[in-house]
């Protein structure tokens, strides 16, 4: 799908159509990594760390020696609890 590289601020910017996000599961805001390679830009999506790590295996993971203590932050102010 034809696009054009466009000035942005002080920088260089690159239109995608939806259409191309939507295909590459990508959404407004997804980190991407651009580099090129041999002449052709290649936009490569940074894969979401959010729902693949297990929060037991982390745990497990601490050193033994990790201190876990509640932190004083005062007294409730509204509906906290």
């Amino acid at each position: 799908m034809p696009t054009k590289i466009q000035r942005w601020g002080n920088s260089q910017g690159l239109r995608v159509p939806k259409e191309v996000l939507a295909e590459a599961n990508l959404e407004i805001g997804d980190a991407v990594d651009v580099r090129a390679v041999d002449g052709t830009l290649v936009v490569t999506p940074l894969r979401r760390v959010r729902g693949r790590l297990d929060l037991a295996d982390l745990v497990a993971a601490m050193p033994p020696d990790t201190i876990s203590t509640e932190v004083p932050w005062g007294e409730a102010e509204g509906d906290e609890f």
